[in-house]
């Protein structure tokens, strides 16, 4: 099999990879010179075409909507977010992050989610991917173990049994967990318990600033260090998806970033092995026109909407207005936070993620489909909000809670 680099124009390639190290930006005339050459030759694609209409949902509450919670949450409380979650007909979630708890403590029990969720994968109408952060290598290496582990044991329950003779191998079947490098080609035939995948996610900034506030490091070193975890993902046949933080807006930088630094960092995750970018507007600071500037420039870098998911957070009330602006450019997958639960520990002033309520009811009012049932959705909200004390951000979500009171 080919693999992306190898169906890209040496001249592009020679381009991308200058691109990661510091350097002046171009100007304005050769950046758009350097776009245009590689509109034409460039393929990123790694997934399936969807029907026009269908937008998919990857839903980052249990991991990037509590991860910044100051009162320690139980694992009992996160499972049973998970377990809820799970039967609204969402096919992605974030379950976790495999992050040093000095970092953010909130995310300490993720090893325990992952173990939960192989052992006893939450009932679900479909297969679910469930999706990790992992910001280095070392988290990578403690998933895998764990995978292992998992599998070793499925493979041989009695073998942890004290004094008990090994049992012959089972008959040869899918695994209790299959790790797949599709998410949307799950076979119709299995139970959802066994069509689930795990996936990862790693990240890099958008501004120099936040990728030494967020990681101590530049960016160009946080992109090396990613390639160690892509390679140790690829190896396992685990599917990668990347992320670029602050690409409409930096707390430090302001909210000029330049979007063809945005589309070179997409393009080298890319490159490297991810099989989607998710480009995230970490501060809200995004608007209609920065953000359809943003996309416009990843077109002509040659970047596929197949490959792209937008992130969007809601400090400015901006959000839809933005996912507007996605899904006219023809981008089909979309972040969001159930309750808008959310923020960033290293982005002071950043509220929540725009809440999976509202972003619902906006694309089920434009006719399209997500396959993911609002009133649950409005229930969870509802119920997570109540579980962590704090008021629930979806307008959406409590007007369909209040009519259906109304109404009984």
């Amino acid at each position: 099999m080919n693999t992306l680099a190898t169906r890209i124009s040496p001249s592009a390639r020679r381009w991308t990879c200058a691109s990661t190290t510091p350097s002046p930006s171009p100007c304005p005339s050769t950046s758009a010179s350097l776009f245009r050459h590689r509109r034409s030759s460039r393929n990123f694609s790694t997934s399936r075409r969807q029907a026009a209409d269908h937008v998919r949902i990857v839903e980052v509450g249990p991991r990037d909507g509590l991860q910044n919670e100051k009162s320690s949450i139980p694992l009992d409380t996160k499972l049973e977010l998970i377990r809820r979650l799970a039967q609204t007909g969402v096919t992605h979630l974030e379950a976790g992050s495999f992050v040093p708890a000095k970092w953010v403590p909130q995310m300490a029990s993720t090893s325990n989610i992952l173990e939960q969720i192989l052992t006893n994968p939450p009932p679900a109408p479909h297969g679910i991917a469930y999706n990790y952060l992992v910001p280095n290598i070392r988290g990578m290496e403690n998933l895998v173990k764990t995978l292992q582990t998992h599998k070793a044991q499925n493979a041989n329950p009695s073998a942890s049994v004290s004094g008990a003779p090994p049992t012959p191998p089972p008959s040869p079947g899918p695994s209790a967990t299959t790790i797949s490098s599709n998410p949307d080609e799950l076979d119709a035939n299995r139970s959802s318990s066994t069509s689930n995948s795990t996936e990862i996610s790693l990240f890099a900034a958008a501004t120099e600033t936040f990728s030494q506030k967020n990681t101590n490091c530049s960016i160009a070193t946080s992109l090396e260090r990613c390639k160690p975890i892509v390679e140790l993902a690829k190896q396992h046949s685990i599917r990668v998806r990347g992320y670029v933080s602050v690409a409409l807006g930096c707390p430090y930088e302001g909210a000029d970033v330049d979007p063809h630094k945005v589309a070179s960092i997409t393009a080298t995750l890319l490159e490297m092995g991810c099989d989607e970018v998710s480009v995230a507007d970490t501060t809200g600071m995004g608007t209609a026109p920065r953000t359809r500037k943003l996309l416009e420039t990843l077109k002509d870098a040659g970047i596929l909407n197949e490959d792209l998911a937008l992130h969007f957070h809601d400090t400015y009330g901006m959000a839809l207005v933005n996912t507007v602006v996605g899904l006219e450019h023809g981008v089909r997958i979309f972040d969001s936070s159930v309750g808008g639960l959310g923020g960033c520990p290293y982005s002071k002033g950043a509220t929540g993620n725009v809440a999976t309520e509202d972003l619902l009811h906006l694309l089920h009012s434009l006719g399209c489909d997500t396959g993911v049932d609002l009133l649950k959705m409005a229930e969870i909200g509802d119920w997570i909000s109540h579980q962590l004390g704090r008021p629930n951000d979806s307008r959406a979500g409590k007007a369909v809670l209040a009519r259906l009171k109304d109404s009984s």
